[in-house]
């Protein structure tokens, strides 16, 4: 019996068989005899036998899809932030004792080739981990589905820190292949850029004739779902220049200049984020946008015709989501397809363009809802701005015969910002374009309706719903936290490991002394873990008795690490003039990466390191206060770091943060949350007992009215001597000898305009951090929190976020068999309120 029928028949798969492939692939794959192989090499040999396991159900959920004409989604995101997929694959395969089994003889074990995995740099933070999340979900609850995306050679960047500063470097994570994948040269659409548009109609048919071409060559990792009984697709893009070498310049003896027009249009799959602080940079930005766009959008285009033979049935087939604003140039470009290349009515592909399309909105922030200079897309995508303004030409029109008179709405709602430089507005485009429009927790979608798309939704009344995001528990429990798992499934059963709402068994148990007990033992084993690899990274000995306080999210003013760290110096000042006072042993972890041209986050990176620095080996804090910056934090730092947290920093300037996923993570690892009432944290605090959370803070009304007040941080200050007392010291260059006036900019914008309310927050934020330390020094009362938290996070697995999407947006049934109970779940608090 070979293994793949043994996996269909449900029976344990023979180590030995296993054994046998790995052998094979290590011999005829990667060419390397066994007692010469690295553990890299064993990964790739182990990683290459466990896709093969995979092809075969792979195919069929594909080929099903189409037999059964099931409706299918594809997920457009410029991010995917996947991490290492050994562990995950065979995890959900049910292989993991088995490929253990068949490696012990070979002297190889499954975690020392795991760690020799490179995580994929295909993403930044949230918004990739989430539609990672996604992609699993949707293959675990049986959705058809498509993810795209781009296949960067080198991501986001390697953080390295180099004397307290942020320096960025390549990420070779495919420096030695990627097992997983499927090349997919045949599968190469052809994406145009710049030249002229034939046709003075822009309604009707056009002849657009682009100035240059380059193929987007597919890459296809399959997604296996829980207990592999369906997988979905991630189809990545890698850009290819028709021509690759210019050969007669070449012949010339102009090496260089034969190669240059290749690196140029190659260039798009570089790097994640290229910087856009230059013209070309944010040209290389729109120009990665649009590429992975089209190329996904000829290829559902490509597959449905195939299958359907018109564009008619798009919106019963095909679910289109745009993961934010980045691939919100689908709008344009699918109705270029439609009334271009296939003549179909402007009307009629304006309705397959909003059938079809969905788009998801993560951010308030102004600066993070993109908008394009006019004269840059009509340089590049010159059809797609003809387009653009018939389809703002048509909205306004609308708008002005229901709103007669209103100027300033219909100014408001327009794809066009008229001041100063003229701009297309890409989430109003994503908005106008999509059938559907999603927040991400109860808050963000509040706030959408009477914040950044309150005119458009007088204008398009219910089209915004609420979907909270969610995590998958396969990869942030079952897989980060193996020793929690097992202590649940010894107290419970293993029935929470196919319907997360079993972990509310847990809640009696958090009474119980000897659960509380092991529960204690867990947490400080994973402690002991993170401490190993602090004292290897940075040389900084940790006590795993200690609280471990985290804040582990990308580096951004809002996020506020900056507000934890001048409490950490008023803390500090604090241990020091009462020894006594009963302070909770801390170790506070900060770990995340400053986009390469946000210099106020890098200086924030780099106080960080100076407070460390200052505080680490001051014999008056000693087991009571440390501080380390763990460098280049991706997934598989997280999965170290979540299962050590003891409390969760969620502590975002309130209206500012969609939802937050990190938030999620630590709350189900047993973290307790010191939060603001911001994204999904809100949700989080109506869900666990409140005696188990710290909330803080400005709400987001009284953070949007002070700002209106504009009076800043200065009367904060003025009524904290704590406060003043760490800005002085930061202003004297205390923490910063070797250059005093390092920090005097950044303390003279809080004691100014303060945006995002570090100084108004700070004295609530102190009184939260000592209710902390009160429920820290009893022990039970702290474990018994930790239980309570995670016993009550089943409502935020992303197979309950999936199955929202599914019936509220996609109009997909979402099989029962697969879900689980998921769909027994309580709905969220914002379809309560009518979303």
């Amino acid at each position: 019996m070979t293994i793949e029928t043994q996996m269909r028949s449900g029976k344990r798969h023979d180590p030995a068989m296993l054994r046998e492939a790995i052998v094979r692939k290590l011999t005829y794959d990667v060419g390397r005899s066994q007692n010469a192989a690295s553990d890299r090499e064993w990964f790739m040999a182990t990683a290459r036998a466990v896709r093969e396991l995979i092809v075969d159900r792979w195919m069929a959920t594909t080929r099903s899809a189409y037999e059964t004409g099931a409706k299918q989604v594809y997920y457009l995101s410029l991010e995917f932030l996947i991490g290492r997929l050994l562990r995950d694959n065979i995890d959900n395969l049910g292989l993991t004792e088995e490929v253990s089994d068949a490696l012990a003889p070979l002297g190889v074990t499954l975690e020392r080739i795991r760690m020799a995995e490179p995580d994929a740099a295909l993403g930044n933070g949230g918004l990739g981990r989430l539609a990672a999340c996604f992609m699993e979900s949707m293959a675990s609850l049986g959705v058809p589905a498509f993810g795209y995306g781009i296949r960067y050679d080198h991501g986001l960047f390697r953080q390295v820190i180099a004397n307290g500063w942020q320096h960025e470097y390549p990420e070779d994570w495919l420096a030695f292949g990627n097992p997983w994948e499927f090349a997919k040269p045949e599968i190469a659409p052809e994406i145009g850029f710049g030249g002229w548009v034939e046709g003075s109609l822009a309604d009707e048919p056009c002849v657009w004739r682009p100035g240059e071409m380059v193929q987007a060559v597919a890459y296809d990792t399959p997604v296996v779902g829980w207990r592999g009984r369906s997988m979905t697709t991630l189809r990545l893009w890698s850009a290819r220049a028709p021509d690759p070498l210019k050969l007669e310049a070449f012949n010339r003896g102009d090496h260089v200049g034969a190669l240059a027009e290749r690196v140029r249009m190659e260039a798009i799959s570089k790097v994640l984020y290229p910087g856009d602080e230059t013209p070309a940079g944010q040209e290389l930005r729109l120009r990665q946008q649009y590429f992975f766009t089209s190329a996904a959008l000829q290829d559902l285009v490509r597959r449905h015709l195939r299958v359907y033979g018109g564009l008619g049935s798009l919106p019963d087939k095909v679910a289109i989501q745009l993961n934010d604003t980045h691939p919100a140039i689908a709008v344009a470009e699918l109705m270029r397809i439609c009334v271009d290349l296939h003549r179909v009515p402007w009307d009629e592909a304006w309705r397959i363009t909003q059938g079809s399309i969905a788009y998801t909105n993560h951010t308030l922030l102004p600066e993070a809802l993109e908008s394009w200079p006019v004269g840059l897309i009509e340089r590049l995508l010159p059809r797609h701005m003809q387009i653009i303004y018939l389809i703002n030409a048509r909205h306004l029109q609308q708008v002005r015969e229901r709103f007669p008179g209103d100027d300033a709405l219909a100014a408001s709602v327009s794809l066009i910002h008229e001041n100063d430089e003229r701009r297309v507005r890409m989430g109003h485009l994503a908005f106008i374009g999509s059938h559907c429009v999603n927040g991400v927790s109860a808050l963000h979608t509040s706030l959408l309706r009477r914040t950044v798309f309150h005119d458009l939704d007088r204008v398009a009344p219910g089209r915004i719903v609420g979907i909270t995001n969610g995590i998958t528990f396969r990869r942030w429990l079952h897989q980060s936290n193996r020793r929690l798992c097992a202590l649940i499934e010894s107290a419970i059963g293993p029935k929470f490991r196919d319907d997360p709402q079993a972990l509310e068994q847990l809640r009696p148990l958090a009474d119980d002394a000897a659960f509380q007990g092991d529960f204690a033992q867990v947490k400080r084993l994973n402690k002991q873990a993170l401490g190993e690899t602090i004292r290897a990274e940075l040389g900084i000995v940790v006590d795993p008795a200690a609280m471990m306080d985290v804040q582990i999210k990308r580096i951004h003013e809002y996020k506020r690490q900056l507000l934890n760290l001048l409490e950490t110096i008023a803390l500090a000042d604090a241990i020091r003039a009462a020894p006594s006072g009963g302070w909770a042993p801390r170790v506070k972890v900060f770990a995340g990466k400053a986009a390469a041209s946000y210099h106020r986050a890098k200086l924030i990176i780099r106080l960080a390191h100076d407070i460390g620095s200052a505080l680490n080996d001051d014999p008056a804090l000693q087991g009571l206060l440390k501080v380390v910056f763990l460098p280049n934090y991706n997934v598989s730092a997280a999965e170290l770091i979540v299962p050590a947290a003891d409390l969760s920093e969620q502590i975002s300037t309130a209206g500012m943060e969609a939802s937050g996923t990190g938030n999620m993570k630590l709350a189900l690892n047993g973290a307790l949350t010191i939060g603001t009432r911001d994204g999904a944290t809100v949700e989080i605090a109506e869900r666990v007992p409140k005696d188990t959370i710290f909330l803080f803070g400005l709400t987001a009304e009284e953070v949007a009215e002070r700002k209106a007040r504009g009076s800043g941080g200065w009367p904060a200050i003025a009524a904290s001597p704590r406060l003043a007392a760490v800005l002085e010291a930061l202003e004297r260059g205390d923490y910063s000898p070797d250059d005093p006036d390092r920090y005097r900019d950044l303390v003279a914008s809080l004691r100014g305009p303060d945006p995002f309310m570090v100084a108004s927050d700070f004295e609530a934020y102190w009184a939260a951090q000592r209710r902390a330390d009160r429920l820290w020094r009893d022990p039970a009362a702290w474990t018994r929190a930790a239980i309570l938290n995670t016993a009550n996070m089943a409502w935020f697995s992303s197979d309950r976020t999936i199955a929202e999407y599914a019936t509220k947006v996609w109009n997909i049934p979402v099989p029962r068999r697969a879900l689980g109970q998921a769909a027994e779940l309580p709905p969220s608090q914002e379809s309560q309120r009518g979303g």
